[in-house]
């Protein structure tokens, strides 16, 4: 089935409309008057609840004295992706709720607009980075894969003086900030407009480059360090019959084809399988997209779901609908999806999940969405050639030193989803913030030894 042809696209007007973001910005008056509720704690402890540790109450006491520039400054020093965490991250869980006021029984301090505030007013501004590139020192290191983790590491390295290449298969810079978040949290000019800073860096790009065992070997033999910032693989399949009907997708093509452009419609009846945020994501973009029965189905129930409570509720506000302790057994159709099989699972005490007999059940359907987590594609490491050459791998993820991102392998550094499994983008700017400073640490060791 062609997802294109199955109703009239969205109008441009219906689009800006059903993908406007989420959280509106504020408003200079707005961010004033909020800027003067923050305490401005001693040992914030919102500090320590970003990854990135960002100094929350001085770039908030900046925008309280009409300082934007110097507050965006704070912000980038610490996260050179400072306005995309703004709109993606979960300040709910983070920042905000870590903010004192809770103590209060306030609101938190609303830091992730105040953030955006400060970010958005030197983006229009039209100033450039308030930092420049470090002194030359002759180093260069490849980052492979252009998502938060490597344009964190990759500004890093520019700051220190470290000439820093990027190599991504894809013909636009970002990964998941590009392609992956919802457009309605992060619109895809924003994930754009961020690159152009690190460009000012001298940062240079290198799009639709596949890096394979054999580029990889040639890498490490003329960079001085390579950074590993691959992101995790296909979405897994779920491994019943009729999957290969067309009409079945996954979560992140879904996302990626709307911000690009090239999906505009889906059809009336979808079914997400899956509950973590992807799928909440790849549900209410399908409301938007026009469809009117759209179903979350998973394994297990809600208090088991990876998604986050507040991604949960926005879902059910959208009109999606859930199916709790159900799996999909089959899929039915001719040529395309029509309908998908589903048999209720009961949970034992042992906390296994087993089919109830005689519980099969149906859902007609147009097009079956999979978010049921990610494959890791860091298999071209297990061929890449050398006897030292080889970085240690654990069930398929690179395993790094937590505090410096560098690997069994010390020329090669990693950092982002592809070592952790898949967490949040300011936890891949964190890896890749620590492995930029880490790289930069090692080369000028070695520089000193020699």
């Amino acid at each position: 089935m062609d997802l294109h042809e199955i109703a009239p696209p969205l109008s441009a007007e219906q689009y800006e409309k059903n993908f406007a973001e989420l959280v509106p910005p504020m408003a200079p008056s707005q961010a004033a008057i909020e800027s003067a509720r923050c305490l401005y704690c001693f040992d914030a402890p919102c500090i320590h609840a970003c990854p990135t540790h960002i100094d929350v109450p001085t770039f908030i006491k900046k925008i309280y004295t009409g300082n934007l520039r110097g507050s965006a400054r704070v912000i980038l020093e610490a996260n050179i992706l400072g306005a995309s965490c703004a709109r993606a991250c979960p300040v709910e869980v983070l920042c905000e709720g870590a903010c004192v006021m809770h103590r209060y029984n306030k609101q938190p301090i609303e830091i992730a607009r105040l953030q955006r505030f400060a970010m958005d007013s030197l983006h229009e501004s039209g100033a450039p980075l308030p930092f420049e590139p470090g002194a030359e020192t002759g180093f260069s290191v490849a980052l492979i894969g252009a998502g938060p983790a490597s344009l964190a590491c990759a500004a890093e390295l520019r700051r220190r003086g470290i000439r820093a290449h990027l190599y991504d298969a894809r013909p636009l810079p970002g990964g998941l900030n590009t392609y992956g978040v919802a457009e309605y949290k992060l619109p895809l000019v924003e994930s754009l407009r961020e690159i152009e800073m690190l460009a000012q860096l001298g940062v240079e790009f290198h799009f639709e480059t596949m890096i394979d065992a054999a580029a990889l070997a040639e890498l490490e033999r003329t960079q001085d360090a390579v950074f590993l910032g691959i992101g995790l693989g296909a979405i897994h399949r779920l491994g019943i019959a009729g999957e290969e009907l067309s009409g079945v997708t996954n979560a992140l093509d879904l996302i990626a084809g709307y911000k690009s452009g090239a999906l505009t419609k889906v059809p009336e009846r979808v079914v997400v399988v899956g509950a973590g945020n992807t799928a909440i994501d790849a549900a209410i973009a399908a409301v938007r997209l026009g469809s009117t029965d759209v179903h979350i189905v998973y394994r297990r129930g809600p208090e088991q779901m990876s998604a986050f409570a507040f991604e949960y509720e926005h879902a059910r506000n959208e009109g999606v609908k859930f199916l709790w302790h159900v799996q999909p057994t089959r899929i039915h159709g001719e040529k395309t999806v029509e309908r998908i099989e589903l048999t209720k699972l009961a949970a034992m005490e042992d906390g296994s999940i087993v089919p109830q007999p005689g519980s099969e059940f149906s859902l007609e359907t147009d097009l079956i969405v999979l978010s049921i987590g990610q494959g890791t594609h860091a298999g071209f490491l297990a061929e890449f050639g050398g006897k030292n050459a080889k970085v240690e791998l654990e069930r398929g993820r690179i395993l790094i030193d937590r505090a410096t991102g560098q690997t069994s392998n010390p020329k090669f550094f990693a950092g982002g989803d592809c070592t952790n499994g898949g967490r949040e983008v300011v936890d891949a700017v964190a890896d890749g913030k620590r492995a930029g400073i880490g790289i930069a640490a090692w080369l000028e060791g070695r520089h000193v030894k020699v």
